[in-house]
């Protein structure tokens, strides 16, 4: 396990995100990705209960390894409960506690900035590290994807989640450049591909390594079970609360909670085909609400992250899908 990192890590939309769940004393909210734990410090302070789900064992680490920071774990009942597991898997793991609803989930997509500035975890190419990108430390590594992987199965995965618009060029480079070990090994094929130049307005790096990571970690699959996974747990009223950082994931948020309030049939992989006479099961959906100058100032990795929430009808869930 890598070290944790000491870097500060600012949430993101922080008094929006809390105003949207409206949290209570006494409430049960999901903080569906903890990361460093600014909501739920928030949430706690509330008075709410948080159970706090992280796939990433560093995330959780840094709790149990600080008992004076987080006195809510070692409460005799306690308020924050830790859960080492994907967020999909939310319904399940509340499941074993007794637990079938709660009043409010918070999701806070994508790579975190503890996981961004440790160069061991390999996910960005502003310090070189090892070509890994794992959340969960587990399974395929980046490495073992660029390294094993047919170019047309890369340029794939680089147009679809990166949007490059040079996949196969970039694909037939890193092919032709393999083993690639370290973030800069990537970062340097990619530039030379695109023809980069030092001093450019934006390094192309940055869509593929997006692109890389996004597969390794089955992100939009996850964050479109997560959804489906928050519908079955919110109680009637309960709130949902979802920042996401790129277009490829707000579109995914978008059009689900399109589709659960009634505007649009279901393109779920999770969920059934919605009927057209199905009761919406979320209401009350806010326009994209975006961080403010002075937040983008003091806090410059915000200024991508939109924030969509809503609340949930009394509606039965639709049903799941068995994966």
């Amino acid at each position: 396990m890598s070290a944790v990192s000491n870097a500060p890590h600012v949430p993101v939309l922080l008094d929006e995100v809390i105003a949207a769940l409206n949290p209570a004393p006494g409430s049960v909210i999901v903080d569906a990705t903890f990361g460093a734990g600014g909501y739920t410090r928030r949430l706690l302070d509330a008075g709410a209960t948080v159970h706090a789900f992280d796939r990433d064992p560093d995330a959780i680490a840094a709790v149990r390894q600080n008992p004076e920071g987080w006195p809510e774990v070692h409460e005799e009942e306690p308020r924050l409960v830790l859960h080492p597991r994907r967020f999909s898997e939310m319904v399940e793991s509340l499941a074993e506690l007794g637990i079938a609803r709660v009043d409010g989930i918070a999701m806070d997509i994508g790579v975190s900035s503890m996981q961004l500035d440790q160069p061991t975890r390999g996910f960005a190419f502003s310090s070189n590290g090892p070509l890994d990108m794992r959340m969960s430390q587990e399974g395929e590594s980046a490495a073992d994807f660029l390294n094993t992987a047919d170019e047309s199965r890369i340029a794939d995965v680089l147009y679809v989640y990166g949007e490059e618009r040079q996949s196969r060029r970039v694909a037939r480079a890193i092919v032709a450049a393999r083993p690639l070990e370290t973030t800069a090994d990537l970062a340097r094929v990619v530039r030379r591909s695109l023809g980069y130049h030092a001093g450019a307005p934006k390094d192309p790096a940055t869509r593929s390594f997006q692109a890389i990571r996004i597969h390794v970690n089955g992100e939009l699959d996850e964050l479109d079970a997560g959804l489906v996974a928050a519908e079955a747990l919110l109680k009637a009223e309960g709130r949902l609360a979802v920042v996401s950082f790129h277009s490829l994931e707000d579109r995914v948020v978008k059009q689900f909670l399109r589709e659960a309030s009634g505007a649009t049939a279901s393109t779920s992989r999770h969920l059934p085909q919605a009927a057209p006479q199905d009761e919406p099961t979320f209401a009350k959906l806010s326009k994209a609400i975006r961080p403010s100058e002075a937040e983008v100032a003091a806090n410059p990795r915000s200024r991508s992250a939109t924030l969509r929430s809503a609340s949930r009808t009394q509606a039965p869930a639709r049903p799941r899908k068995s994966a």
